[in-house]
């Protein structure tokens, strides 16, 4: 072996065991770098008899997924697995989503805004290790990756606020993943920022479609309406701007408007939406790494409890849709 070390002492370094001294170490690595050799951890694994894959389940037309994956694709290959994606639709519930890949035989599960109740999750925990990815839950060997919503809509309330806002309506995404979360941030900001002043809840949603609606019933509100509008997601904001746009209100002049996620669309010039950046790159990271380490004995505790929940922090991006009331 050009390292001058035994196959034994290779596969202790490139293992990342104890067992090498850091010149043996150095060595081994060196050598690797010059020969640009890769172990073959997909090899490996299909050794141990495990199939190197990953399930990912996810909601087809949501827009924050679609950056989640992206993130996902990217963890994966660096830690040699790869990835069985099942969309969930109208038409195919999350719960045919999860048995293909069960089919695949996948190693583990990230679930991507999960409807699932917990004791489903708990039951699926018990057949591979299971990640939620951005919706808090308690269930049995499941582990949760989120961003903090609560953090991100408290960032909206004081953003708004600070413009001179008095009124704010939250267009409220239901029992979407996340919703609760953003709801009670936001009501709880809204309570100690404006105190005094009556609650405006208007049903929103995850799409365009439900944005729409929600500025039907924004138009329709005893004027004045509330001049800034803090919606559930993005798709949610842009279809709310575009039908208050045709009936002539201004945004932000009449209307300043706020999402949450920061897809792509949202920095696109002719947008330019304030919003809540959710941290896609650290969401997938971290799910990624809990799921591997669920699927490593070595890093798992001996009766698979829970390893606790990832929080990540989001950051509010300032575009042009926000701006002083009446402008």
């Amino acid at each position: 072996m050009r390292a001058g070390v035994s196959r034994a002492l290779v596969s202790i370094v490139f293992r990342g065991v104890p067992g090498a001294s850091e010149a043996a170490r150095e060595r081994v690595l060196a050598a690797a770098r010059d020969l640009d050799y890769r172990p073959d951890t997909r090899a490996r694994r299909l050794g141990r008899s495990r199939t190197g894959t990953l399930g990912v389940v996810f909601s087809v037309g949501h827009a924050f997924h679609g950056d989640l994956l992206e993130s996902l694709y990217e963890e994966a290959e660096s830690a040699g697995y790869e990835l069985v994606l099942s969309g969930v639709t109208r038409s195919r519930p999350e719960d045919q989503a999860v048995e293909t890949l069960l089919a695949e035989r996948c190693e583990g599960l990230l679930l991507l805004g999960s409807d699932f109740p917990r004791a489903r999750l708990g039951a699926l925990a018990e057949r591979v290790p299971v990640v939620s990815v951005l919706r808090p839950v308690k269930a049995p060997g499941v582990d949760v990756v989120r961003t903090d919503d609560a953090h991100g809509m408290r960032q909206v309330v004081e953003h708004l606020v600070g413009l001179g806002h008095k009124g704010i309506a939250l267009l409220d995404g239901g029992r979407a993943a996340g919703a609760a979360q953003r709801r009670q941030g936001f009501r709880a900001a809204a309570r100690r920022l404006l105190p005094g002043r009556d609650e405006v809840l208007i049903p929103g949603g995850l799409t365009e479609e439900d944005g729409a609606q929600a500025a039907e019933a924004w138009l329709d509100l005893a004027r004045p309406a509330p001049s800034a509008v803090a919606a559930f997601n993005d798709p949610c904001a842009l279809g709310f701007i575009d039908v208050v746009r045709q009936a002539g209100v201004r945004v932000p002049q009449d209307v300043s408007v706020v999402g949450f996620d920061d897809v792509r669309q949202a920095g696109y010039a002719h947008v330019g939406l304030t919003t809540v950046r959710q941290e896609a790159r650290q969401l997938g990271a971290a799910a990624l790494r809990r799921l591997t380490a669920r699927l490593d004995a070595d890093e798992v505790d001996a009766d698979g409890s829970d390893m606790g929940e990832v929080v990540i922090a989001p950051a509010l991006v300032v575009r042009g849709s926000t701006a002083a009331p009446g402008r």
